[in-house]
């Protein structure tokens, strides 16, 4: 039986969930972005492939989270 009370979300909380969010990514995307270049100089490569693969797998699986956690949880 769903709950009747349940309050409502307010904008701060909103603001605080997705500030956190925002956070998130930065701090991911600037890991991926060290590692990849770490991993490139240590390989030695002449192209800086995992500087660009690393952030497009971190946004990638980003988004990915993003969508679970805002999808409608209706269950039946």
């Amino acid at each position: 039986m769903p709950s009747i009370n349940k309050k409502p979300v307010t904008n701060k909380e909103l603001l605080l969930k997705y500030a956190g969010l925002t956070m998130q990514l930065f701090v991911a995307i600037g890991l991926a972005v060290f590692i990849g270049y770490k991993a490139d100089g240590w390989l030695k490569w002449n192209i800086p492939l995992f500087v660009w693969l690393l952030p497009v797998i971190v946004i990638a699986g980003i988004i990915i989270k993003i969508f679970i956690d805002t999808a409608s949880k209706n269950k039946g």
